[in-house]
């Protein structure tokens, strides 16, 4: 499986602006900023009205993996409108489109990789499936379920505490190394080394 497949296109998902940037909902940019990074590239501005890089994933040769890794900078509740217009530009079927994502129904920092699926009340995932269909996988990041009576939305759109902070990098790193796992060995491997 090489080229003749064609491009993968990873998604994180946020918000954009520097206001959101430390945000819990924001967790899918912070993996794709990583991952541009080891695709040695730039983001730059995408008519889709998303921010894009492409490169290649894991070792040079054959096996290794187009990529396209996108940050929508449409609200996340809006982020199917460019994800389904990247989708369509680079042509990429909807199991090659890869949403990273932040899960309140998990704990911090454990990940959970799955295919298709419900989008249990995120707005970026719902946003997603209303304009492409539940098709695509996810790299779910767990970031708990706020404290006490904390309003949820309150919760997401609330910068990661000091002590997650500390471990923040390595969970961050971690998603990016799963994301990798699925584009290059398959999601059973994947879910296997990183389900949580």
């Amino acid at each position: 499986m090489s080229d003749v497949d064609g491009p993968w296109l990873v998604v994180g998902l946020g918000n954009p602006g520097p206001q959101y940037a430390g945000n819990r909902h924001n967790v899918g940019f912070l993996v794709a900023d990583l991952l541009a990074g080891r695709l040695g590239g730039r983001f730059k501005a995408h008519k889709a009205r998303a921010q894009v890089v492409e490169g290649r994933l894991g070792a040079p040769g054959p096996g290794s993996r187009r990529v396209v890794v996108a940050k929508p900078m449409s609200y996340m509740n809006l982020s199917g409108g460019p994800v389904s217009a990247l989708r369509d530009f680079y042509k990429v079927p909807a199991e090659r489109v890869v949403a990273v994502h932040d899960e309140l129904d998990i704990d911090f920092g454990v990940l959970r990789l799955k295919l298709g699926g419900g989008d249990n009340g995120h707005n970026g995932l719902k946003s997603i499936t209303k304009a492409m269909g539940p098709g695509y996988h996810r790299v779910r990041f767990g970031i708990g379920r706020p404290p006490g009576r904390m309003d949820v939305a309150a919760f997401v759109l609330k910068d990661f505490s000091a002590a997650e902070r500390k471990e923040l990098d390595y969970f961050v790193d971690r998603a990016a190394d799963a994301v990798e796992c699925l584009v290059e060995e398959g999601l059973e491997r994947a879910q296997s080394t990183y389900n949580g």
